[in-house]
């Protein structure tokens, strides 16, 4: 499929079509604006891709392009599992977040790329003219292949990423479904480990809004300050923060989160009691001694509690 754009266009190939059951204007049978001698609508470029099939644009893409992609969206009738995506060729330049949530697939772009990108790396092209761009989650999962990284380093056998070409990322990791490791040296952008089920994310600087949204396993890791919403609507997993900016577990029903300085959070979740066994979780990630690990906080939903029963005893009950 090939579409010649006259003007920058957001949202092409974005699986979630700007996320259109949260009342946005677009639509998958909405026409793409500024075509030249075509008429695809922007569901005819992802359904294109769902088949494994290329999608050719000439021309500028603007913001978001490949959201999500190779993501069978609950939303759109799929399991909201990683699946197969085809390619995306770009001649032109790319707007920020190209590939954000993207699990599979690849993006080959002729132009500039402006930060910040999304869930992907670059590795070595194999197309003149073309950098090329896979998800962090599909190698970190399936490997490299043939493929070899174009900077930055992956150790195939310990399935270790590590990302220090200080390019700014956001959703790294999102939906990772092996163990795994990402050290990310620097800062990253909105929900690192969005939505993952396993694996690890260690980053050594600030990280943006929704740091471990929807976290349904596996651990991430901040060694400086993450931005708001922090571990919402987690469901499972650890996040271990230095700080966090306003509320952090919002909507939590499971998990847990560790923060060195003392974070607010909302109802149902409330600081919990450190036990020899959070400070090792601490020590093992964070490389500390345990009388700094000890003095972190602990947060999540309190699920038994001591009560003094008349005979003067103690017994440990859940909490409903």
């Amino acid at each position: 499929m090939e579409l010649e754009l006259t003007n920058t266009v957001d949202n092409l190939c974005d699986y979630t079509y700007n996320f259109t059951w949260q009342d946005q204007k677009l639509r998958p049978g909405d026409i793409i604006p500024s075509q030249k001698d075509t008429d695809f609508t922007f569901g005819n470029l992802v359904d294109e891709l769902k088949k494994q099939k290329e999608v050719r644009i000439s021309g500028n893409a603007g913001k978001r392009l490949g959201y999500s992609m190779g993501v069978g969206l609950k939303h759109f009738g799929g399991k909201g599992k990683p699946e197969k995506a085809g390619t995306i060729y770009v001649e032109g330049n790319v707007s920020p977040e190209m590939g954000m949530g993207m699990v599979s697939g690849t993006i080959y772009v002729k132009g500039s790329i402006e930060e910040p990108v999304g869930n992907i790396v670059e590795v070595v092209s194999d197309e003149e003219g073309f950098r090329k761009f896979r998800s962090i989650t599909d190698i970190l999962c399936n490997g490299l292949g043939k493929d070899e990284l174009s900077g930055n380093s992956f150790d195939r056998k310990k399935k270790h990423l590590l990302l220090d070409d200080r390019i700014l990322r956001g959703t790294v990791a999102a939906r990772c479904d092996c163990d795994s490791l990402i050290t990310v040296e620097g800062d990253v952008y909105n929900g690192t480990g969005l939505l993952m089920t396993k694996g690890t994310v260690h980053v050594t600087g600030d990280a943006g809004m929704n740091t471990g949204a929807h976290l349904d396993g596996g651990m991430v890791v901040v060694k400086g300050l993450a931005g708001e919403f922090a571990g919402a609507y987690m469901k499972k997993g650890t996040i271990i923060l230095k700080d966090a900016k306003g509320f952090a577990g919002a909507n939590l029903e499971d998990g847990i989160i560790y923060a060195r300085k003392s974070i607010r959070t909302s109802k149902p979740v409330e600081e919990l009691g450190m036990s020899e066994v959070d400070g090792k979780v601490i020590m093992k990630h964070l490389g500390i001694r345990q009388v700094e690990a000890m003095s972190y906080h602990k947060y999540g939903i309190l699920k038994e509690k001591l009560f003094r029963m008349r005979d003067g005893s103690f017994m440990l009950r859940k909490i409903e």
